[in-house]
């Protein structure tokens, strides 16, 4: 199942024009993409208090009237890699587009660490993210999207807090989407 979300998203991005080359996704490094999440003013108190957190570097998401993501990560406890997961999400609706984001998930404490580290998680209908600007580049929002230039955090439609043991921010890489909900997101993990 995942080898048919990857090819979706990836054939979905390339025919849109969000991506140049299949070799984006893999260019991205796991750093980068903490470095960018930690410029954000909104981030760096869940990076000073946070049990662990899973990072995404590229999240690819396309659709038209069915969508799928799909992405890549690394899990860390204590700032020590402690396993792979992969992201995966399929959804029915109104969505048209594709688009590329980074997606960041702080674990308040060594419950929500366990739960996402099961094996396998989902994140239901309420789940939601705070989209954050880290440049000069689209930003997406739950209501959808919108193209602007500003610093870190200059988006401050939501406020950052733990819900269900965990916080949950995205940073728009490129692309247009009309839809940006985070249910029906499903996590595996695999431990080093």
């Amino acid at each position: 199942m995942h080898k048919y979300l990857s090819t979706l998203i990836l054939s979905c991005c390339v025919a849109l024009g969000l991506l140049t080359s299949p070799m984006t996704l893999a260019a991205d490094s796991y750093s980068e993409a903490i470095a960018n999440f930690k410029k954000a003013p909104d981030t760096q108190k869940f990076f000073n208090s946070a049990y662990g957190y899973a990072i995404f570097p590229t999240v690819g998401k396309g659709g038209i009237g069915i969508g799928a993501a799909y992405g890549k990560g690394r899990v860390y406890k204590g700032g020590a890699h402690t396993g792979d997961s992969s992201l995966t999400q399929l959804s029915i609706g109104f969505q048209l587009g594709g688009q590329a984001y980074s997606e960041i998930i702080f674990f308040k404490d060594a419950k929500a660490y366990q739960e996402f580290t099961s094996g396998s998680f989902e994140f239901g209908a309420t789940a939601s993210a705070v989209a954050i600007n880290v440049g000069a580049n689209a930003q997406v929002g739950t209501t959808g999207n919108s193209a602007g230039a500003g610093h870190s955090g200059a988006n401050k439609a939501a406020s950052a807090a733990y819900i269900n043991g965990m916080a949950i921010f995205t940073a728009a890489k490129g692309g247009l989407m009309y839809e940006a909900a985070l249910a029906g997101q499903s996590f595996t993990f695999e431990p080093k």
